[in-house]
């Protein structure tokens, strides 16, 4: 059964492997493909308002951290983002945090929710976001510098809760 928690520091060596494996790739996240484990513990654990583990069978397969999309007057907007390990991906997990991310991010006070730069190639992450209810507010042509496609569009998506 799938467990979602709040991440702690000591979560962050299993975290890493999964984040590194997803930036190196360098066609889904804007962060620099070679960052460092400092770098990705900066990014993916002290800049957020809080970061989550997703745990199957006892391991850490997936994660994602939730932040205002904005300071002062925007900062009713959440900004997040999922990762999950290649070795788990099929089997719902992005589904399951983002429904647990929409659940917290009530919580917390948020009334809505943003994608910023979902990559337009990542086909399968927008079509999920979609039959979770975001909509496609926005194209930003050639938004994004795919490693191996070239200058990509990004989309920005976005959903009231």
């Amino acid at each position: 059964m799938l467990q979602i928690r709040k991440a702690t520091t000591n979560d962050f060596d299993a975290i890493w492997p999964i984040f590194h494996e997803i930036v190196e790739r360098g066609d889904t996240y804007a962060y620099p493909p070679d960052t460092d484990k400092v770098g990705a513990y900066k990014f993916w654990m002290e800049k957020p308002l809080a970061t989550y583990v997703a745990i199957l069978d006892g391991q850490i397969v997936g994660t994602y951290y939730i932040k205002p999309n904005q300071p002062g007057l925007g900062d009713h907007v959440c900004n997040v983002g999922y990762m999950v390990g290649s070795q788990a991906r099929g089997r719902g997990i992005a589904r399951a945090m983002c429904e647990h991310s929409q659940n917290e991010a009530r919580k917390l006070g948020f009334r809505a929710m943003q994608f910023n730069l979902v990559v337009s190639t990542n086909t399968v992450a927008v079509a999920l976001w979609q039959k979770m209810g975001f909509s496609v507010v926005g194209t930003l042509p050639q938004a994004f510098r795919h490693q191996q496609l070239g200058l990509v569009d990004a989309l920005v998506m976005y959903k009231l809760l």
